[in-house]
């Protein structure tokens, strides 16, 4: 309770830099103004600090002050911890920066000034609660018994960021692999400020798009039998889709098939060559995830011959399956309730169809994703608007409760570490 309390009095500073988050947003890979607005954040805490080459990430190193083979003062991030000596231990905490292609519409003071752009996901949240984080552990260095990895990341949206931070060797900065990997997400709607919730296993989906081109010989409309109709085709596989999902796949290891996007044609006494759709598929296990993907191009290959159409299938994997480790999961519980409250975090009951490229972070090392409630007080969690809204309000008090559960976990994690 001691961090949340000195997270409380950071809530100015983190308030003013989220605004300034908010105000100016930027999308994908590509974030300058963002990764300027963290680089100077961070400025005084003696960290080691790295931007990303391929993309505007940074990366920032915490060196504990507690006895260990520690890294000498100015050593660059990636060099291993001296010999003769156990290494020391490093956690990673990661915040994801991008907005989304969204016209803001909640009549904010703070709100976006840039046209179609809107911090809509509450990422703007997540980094300057990162942020805090890194504050309240440089404040406590001589308490850490290990290394911390602040983890400052572009393009969740979509363009699998995490994924390139991996590469440009962000598990590994403080010089070993981190033995632990956390962050948390904030929610608009469904849970009350400072609320947080995780589980052991599936936490959040996969996420795979499937863009189908079916292809035909366009006509008359007035004569179908002269021509071969892609839409009929195009119906018949949008319906079976539903079907698949109800009798091929377990209920207790379920999927979501949904087709968002469907079009053919350009009057209505023309048939079309061609027609396409588009589908979301989520799945909560690599395995579900491959039955889905084989019964789904099966489907659609048989229904296009029995039309007498062609179908192309372009089916894009995105992101895995977000998979807390259990013993991580049953930590990060156990700490949250003693840094936020024991009444103000539960085991979230069931796994969200969302999905997160923090996936591809736990698929490498041992760790948890948390939710964290951030709906305004004086609005209805149940009914206020949801995550990617144009009318999605997040609210500032939740800044504190995340930046002490995220250096909480990591203070902890780091001791449970050093009595191994």
């Amino acid at each position: 309770m001691d961090l949340l309390h000195d997270a409380h009095a950071l809530a100015p500073v983190l308030t003013a830099l989220r605004h300034s988050l908010h105000r100016e947003p930027e999308l994908g890979l590509d974030l300058p103004l963002t990764q300027a607005k963290v680089i100077a954040a961070l400025d005084g805490l003696g960290l080691e600090i790295t931007p990303g080459r391929a993309l505007s990430s940074v990366t920032a190193v915490l060196r504990g002050g507690s006895p260990g083979p520690a890294l000498p003062r100015g050593g660059q991030p990636g060099q291993a911890a001296p010999r003769g000596g156990r290494p020391r231990p490093a956690v990673l905490l990661r915040g994801d920066m991008d907005a989304l292609p969204v016209q803001e519409d909640t009549g904010v003071p703070y709100a976006s000034v840039v046209d179609g752009r809107m911090h809509a996901c509450g990422h703007d949240l997540h980094t300057a609660g990162l942020v805090g984080a890194a504050h309240l552990l440089a404040a406590r260095r001589e308490q850490l018994d290990g290394d911390v990895v602040f983890m400052f990341q572009p393009g969740e949206e979509g363009q699998g960021g995490a994924k390139i931070m991996i590469d440009e060797g962000v598990l590994d900065a403080a010089g070993e692999r981190v033995v632990a990997a956390y962050a948390l997400h904030v929610v608009s709607r469904g849970a009350p400020t400072g609320y947080a919730a995780t589980r052991p296993g599936p936490m959040l989906a996969a996420s795979d798009t499937v863009h189908v081109t079916v292809r035909g010989e366009g006509g008359h409309g007035s004569s179908p039998h002269a021509a071969v109709d892609p839409v009929p085709a195009l119906c018949a596989m949008v319906t079976a889709l539903q079907t698949l999902v109800t009798r091929e796949i377990d209920i207790f290891d379920p999927a979501v098939v949904t087709v968002g996007r469907l079009e053919a044609g350009t009057a209505p006494n023309v048939i079309p060559e061609s027609g396409r759709f588009s589908a979301t598929v989520r799945t909560f296990s690599d395995a579900s995830r491959a039955t889905v993907r084989a019964a789904f191009e099966r489907t659609v290959h048989g229904l296009a011959a029995a039309h007498g159409v062609r179908a192309d299938i372009d089916y894009v994997h995105q992101y895995p399956p977000t998979v807390n480790h259990d013993g991580e999961a049953a930590f990060a519980l156990d700490a949250a309730r003693d840094i936020l409250g024991e009444d103000r975090v539960f085991p979230a009951p069931t796994p969200m169809a969302g999905s997160e490229d923090f996936s591809f972070v736990l698929r490498e090392v041992p760790g948890a994703f948390l939710g964290l409630g951030a709906c305004p007080a004086g609005t209805d969690p149940a009914t206020a608007p949801m995550n990617h809204s144009p009318q999605a309000v997040y609210d500032d008090g939740a800044l504190p409760h995340a930046a002490a559960l995220l250096a909480g976990l990591a203070l902890r994690r780091l001791a449970l570490t050093a009595q191994e």
